[in-house]
């Protein structure tokens, strides 16, 4: 498949489920999307190693440390992103890309594409949330 084709294209419901094409898909947005956060991350590191802390003014101190700690927190939260796009690429090569751990049942296209690292199809996630809001309501 072409790049213009690539990137041309959208999954539709009238195809076979997790066709090549579909897989292909799935895989260049995940690809991207890493390749996005890296690119952020590497940003962040160069703007870290740039700043000065010598600043004489405490509050001015402690404000550039709280955004440098918000920085940071939001860089592990991407770390973790990460690791789950590395699995979504993984589970591709193994052909359990799209399926509900859950249920076995494919996720639909639209969650897979507003989230394609869903593992859960949206009824199971639901299932999920709510157990887990009992569960800390007790």
């Amino acid at each position: 498949m072409s790049v213009s084709e690539v990137e041309n294209y959208r999954p539709s419901e009238d195809e076979p489920f997790m066709n090549d094409r579909q897989k292909e898909y799935f895989r260049r947005k995940l690809l991207d999307w890493k390749q996005d956060i890296i690119r952020e991350s590497k940003g962040t590191l160069d703007n870290l190693q740039e700043e000065n802390n010598q600043m004489p003014d405490i509050a001015d101190r402690a404000s550039s440390e709280t955004e440098k700690a918000l920085e940071l927190r939001t860089r592990d939260r991407q770390r973790k992103l990460t690791s789950k796009i590395d699995s979504a690429l993984r589970r591709l090569e193994t052909g359990e890309y799209g399926y509900c751990e859950e249920t076995g049942e494919p996720i639909s296209l639209r969650r897979l594409d507003a989230r394609p690292i869903a593992t859960l199809s949206l009824e199971a996630q639901e299932r999920h949330e709510r157990a887990e809001k009992v569960h800390r309501d007790d």
